[in-house]
């Protein structure tokens, strides 16, 4: 937790993690942020998914409904906060010419991701109404 905390202020002045270790090949950098961008685009559906299940499954009841939402809302929150953190880690870790970070992050967003798939087919075969 001290380390998300401290990576926060690189968050918006990214221009600090070049003072940290020598700068790594572009190649790197460039795919660090192509990371970070398919992250925030994964995160962007979940988000999506999420006022998808609440603004068109109206018959659904609604704890159902407001539950499933709200659990690929927050998917889409924490992965985009992670999206971010993760970018900073990463480019801290090459330029200090260290092993990259490891996150238990992927595993835990998938369980999510698969939890809510699973209820929306039991929703779909069942059919449950309001």
């Amino acid at each position: 937790m001290i380390e998300f905390l401290r990576n926060v202020r690189f968050w918006f002045t990214p221009d600090r993690v070049r003072e940290e270790g020598g700068t790594p090949d572009y190649r790197f950098s460039l795919a660090n942020e192509r990371t970070f961008l398919a992250w925030l685009r994964t995160s962007l559906a979940l988000i999506g998914g999420g006022f998808a299940v609440d603004q068109f499954l109206p018959e659904l009841r609604w704890g159902w409904r407001v539950g499933l939402a709200l659990a690929l809302l927050g998917a889409g929150v924490l992965c985009s906060l992670r999206a971010v953190n993760h970018w900073v880690r990463c480019e801290r870790a090459m330029r200090r010419g260290e092993d990259l970070p490891a996150s238990r992050f992927p595993a835990l967003l998938s369980l999510v991701v698969g939890v809510v798939a699973v209820a929306m087919v039991l929703v779909v075969l069942v059919g449950w109404k309001g």
